[in-house]
C-alpha cells in the first residue's frame, strides 16, 4: 500500500481545481489531472475511489477553507450585524484571494456533482454563522422567516457579487461592499 504524500494531494487538489475551471468537469479526465498534478494516474487512486471522489472533495476542501478563513478570529459576543459585517468582508477578502476556487465551487454547485454532497455536512463547517443568526431571531432583531430566505438573502448578494460574469463593471472595494452589505442587512433584520 502506497503512503500518502501532503505535496501529491495539493498537486491534485491544485490541478482539479486548474482543469475544471479550464475545461469543464466532463473534459477533466483522471489521466489529464493527473498529467497537470505531475503524477502518474494511478496516484489519484491513492488519494480517491474515482473521479467523482476527486471532484466531490475538492468542493469540500474549498469549502471547508472558506469557513476556516472567516471563522479566524471569530468573535461571537460582538453586535450581531457587526459579526455578518466581518463575515461578508472576510468572505470577499477570500474570494478575491482565491478566484478560481470560487469559481470552481460555482460551476461544481450547478452540477450534477452537487447531489452526492451531504448540503447538512457543508453547512456544518459554518454553524457559528448559523448560530449568530438564530441568536439574532431569538433576540428579536433578526426576521424569523424560512431559513432558506433568510441565507439567500443575506449571503447570495456575496456570490452575485463575486460572480465577474454576472457583475463584470463591480468593483470589490471596501464601499461597495459595505453598501452591498448594508442592503443585505436591511432586508433581514426586523
Amino acid at each position: 500500500m502506497r503512503i500518502k504524500d501532503d505535496i501529491k494531494q495539493e498537486a491534485l487538489f491544485e490541478a482539479t481545481v486548474k482543469l475544471v475551471n479550464e475545461i469543464g468537469f466532463a473534459s477533466s479526465s483522471v489521466s489529464k489531472i493527473a498529467k497537470e498534478a505531475c503524477v502518474s494516474p494511478a496516484t489519484i487512486y491513492v488519494y480517491h475511489k474515482n473521479k467523482e471522489d476527486l471532484l466531490v472533495t475538492t468542493y469540500i476542501q474549498i469549502k471547508k477553507n472558506i469557513a476556516g478563513a472567516i471563522h479566524k478570529d471569530f468573535d461571537d459576543s460582538l453586535p450581531i450585524r457587526d459579526i455578518l459585517k466581518t463575515v461578508w468582508f472576510k468572505t470577499f477578502a477570500h474570494i478575491a484571494k482565491h478566484p478560481d476556487y470560487f469559481q470552481y465551487t460555482e460551476q461544481f454547485s450547478n452540477s450534477p456533482y452537487q447531489s452526492l454532497v451531504d448540503k447538512q455536512d457543508i453547512e456544518a463547517y459554518f454553524d457559528p454563522i448559523v448560530n449568530v443568526l438564530l441568536k439574532g431571531i431569538e433576540q428579536k432583531i433578526i426576521k424569523n422567516v424560512d431559513f432558506d430566505i433568510l441565507t439567500a438573502f443575506i449571503f447570495y448578494p456575496i456570490i452575485a457579487l463575486s460572480n465577474a460574469r454576472v457583475c463584470q463593471e463591480f468593483e470589490l472595494n471596501d464601499e461597495n461592499i459595505e453598501t452591498a452589505f448594508t442592503l443585505a442587512w436591511d432586508a433581514i433584520k426586523l
